[in-house]
This record gives structure tokens, C-alpha cells and sequence, in this order.
């Protein structure tokens, strides 16, 4: 079915995004969306098919500008060892700077999941998997340039990255404290001895 035409499709998807992100999938209404895009109905639905066409179109544009963004940005400018610490030191300030306790509207997806919802379930689990596969990336490269000791494999520390990084962003949407996110970090990177999340200015 032909779009109508008349408006910005990277500005409507930029509101959804925030919609969804902020509400969560069930939460948020048809009167949200008009509301927060400036269309109607019938536009909204013309143009993605239905709510959950909506919401999958808003997640993929989350991902492009947010973590598919930042996973590009730290392999192409920093070494890989850095590029870990890198990423879990954005993540730490982008928890603790954002006043709706957002989270991650990844991670928010996966708590949503329908255990009906197969197609949904392994959008979210390959998207959840790439973060992984950066790690497991940075990590065997680090390790053989002897940045970092090949202590365990790459493998299993990747899993382990994970897991920190997922539970920090579960922390984020309840209670982002700058003193836990800040210590879950630094103990999944010591143990790995990946480089020390930098220093921040007293009462930051």
C-alpha cells in the first residue's frame, strides 16, 4: 500500500521511538502516537500497518541511532581493549543523565516480550546478540595483540560483558545510581583487565 505523503518518515519514527521507549509497547496508545507523530490514525496505519508494524519500524530506528551507532563509533576510533571501557562508560552516563529513566528500549523490549510472539523474540534475542558478538570481537582482539591476557576465552568473557551491561541497564529503568552502575562496571572490567572506567570530577 502506497505511503501518504506529506510528512518526514525519520521524524515520525523519531517520535514513536521516544513514545515506545518511554511508555513501553503495551502501555502506549493509538492517542499517544497521534499525539506524539502529529498524524492520524489512519496515516500512522497507512504508513506502518498496525501498532506492532509501528513499534518494529520505531526499534529498528532506535537501534541505528543508539546502540548500532555507538558499537560502529568505538571500533572504528579507539583500540579494542578501550572500546569496551568506552561502552560501558556511555552507558553509565547516558543511565545516569536521562531524567525518565528510560533504560533501554532494547532491553525494555525483551521484558515485554510476549512468550506468544516467536518472530518479536528473535528480533530482540539477535539485537541482544550483537551486543555480544562486539564484545566477543574487542575481546579476542585485545587479547591477541596482548593488550589484555587471554586469562579466560573471549567466549565466555563476552558472555560475562553481557550480562553486566544487560543487568546495568535493568538498574538504569529502577534506579540509575551512578556508585552501583559505576562498580558493577569496573568489577566486570578488572576481572577481565580491560582499562579502569575514567575518573569523574568529585559530585559528578
Amino acid at each position: 500500500m502506497a505511503r501518504p505523503r506529506g510528512f518526514d518518515e525519520q521524524e515520525v519514527l523519531e517520535a514513536a521511538s521516544a513514545t515506545f521507549w518511554l511508555k513501553g509497547y503495551e502501555a502506549t496508545s493509538t492517542r499517544d502516537l497521534v499525539r506524539s507523530t502529529g498524524l492520524t490514525q489512519p496515516s500512522l496505519y497507512n504508513a506502518f500497518g498496525d501498532k506492532r508494524g509501528l513499534y518494529l519500524r520505531a526499534l529498528e530506528h532506535y537501534l541505528d541511532c543508539t546502540l548500532r551507532e555507538r558499537i560502529r563509533r568505538f571500533e572504528s576510533t579507539v583500540a579494542p581493549a578501550q572500546a569496551i571501557t568506552g561502552f560501558f562508560d556511555e552507558t553509565i552516563e547516558r543511565s545516569v543523565s536521562d531524567p525518565h529513566k528510560r533504560g533501554c528500549m532494547l532491553v525494555n523490549s525483551a521484558l515485554e516480550i510476549s512468550s506468544e510472539d516467536e518472530a518479536f523474540r528473535k528480533l530482540v534475542a539477535t539485537e541482544i546478540a550483537e551486543i555480544r558478538e562486539f564484545f566477543y570481537r574487542c575481546l579476542l582482539a585485545a587479547q591477541k595483540s596482548g593488550a589484555i591476557a587471554a586469562t579466560v576465552s573471549a567466549a565466555d568473557a563476552a558472555t560475562h560483558l553481557l550480562a553486566t551491561v544487560l543487568g546495568m541497564r535493568v538498574l538504569a529503568r529502577v534506579d540509575p545510581q551512578r556508585d552501583q552502575l559505576t562498580s558493577a562496571a569496573a568489577t566486570a572490567l578488572a576481572l577481565l583487565g580491560l582499562p579502569a572506567l575514567p575518573a569523574k570530577p568529585d559530585g559528578v
